[in-house]
């Protein structure tokens, strides 16, 4: 069996996450057929706010069973998340020293609607990898496997409710750090938008 490095598919992933793909030089694989589970990046991504750190969480729709596969979450938009999320970005990065320059290429998640989760978080990942310059290709899951010594498996490793896997983390300049100190680990875009190109040279 090929090893690969298993993921699953996150909402403007945490920093661990990119740090975790620049780790392992192994074929990148999204997993697609977990059950969901709530409360984790899957719907949630932090930033840095004026007021501290921010939660943004993309809302789903509910159907009638628990355990529903990943790749059949469906967004639900029954409120305007989408400009709220946009506005909670814009209002905590647009002093950065990037956030112009990536402004444009992000926008257009909170204008498009996405029926599905997956491919919301997919199509970040790609813009991400994309804005970082790295260059890595990405598969999915076709059945869902436990884990296996092939396989590096961050499916439950990285998560809001467990300790972050960096260790030590470097600081960067953060909006708001004169006022509220450092926050490691945050969505990626904090990063990006503080860091620009310097970001994968972070990683």
């Amino acid at each position: 069996m090929e090893s690969q490095l298993l993921l699953p598919a996150c909402y403007l992933p945490p920093i661990s996450y990119f740090h975790t793909i620049q780790e392992h030089s192994l074929p990148l694989v999204i997993e697609k057929y977990e059950h969901f589970q709530k409360q984790s990046y899957r719907t949630r991504a932090r930033i840095a706010s004026a007021n501290g750190v921010q939660d943004l969480i993309v809302p789903i729709q509910h159907g009638n069973k628990d355990r529903v596969p990943m790749k059949d979450i469906r967004i639900s938009y029954e409120f305007d998340w989408q400009r709220l999320h946009w506005l909670s970005i814009q209002t905590a990065y647009r002093s950065s020293a990037y956030f112009e320059y990536y402004e444009d290429d992000f926008k257009r998640f909170y204008e498009e609607k996405f029926d599905y989760l997956v491919d919301f978080n997919v199509a970040q990942l790609e813009l991400i990898l994309k804005s970082i310059k790295v260059k890595r290709a990405i598969a999915f899951t076709t059945e869902y496997t436990t884990a296996s010594p092939e396989k590096p498996d961050y499916r439950q490793v990285i998560h809001p409710k467990k300790e972050s896997i960096l260790n030590n983390p470097k600081e960067y300049y953060q909006v708001f750090s004169d006022k509220n100190g450092f926050y490691p680990d945050l969505s990626i875009v904090d990063l990006l938008f503080n860091q620009g190109p310097q970001s994968k040279s972070y990683l």
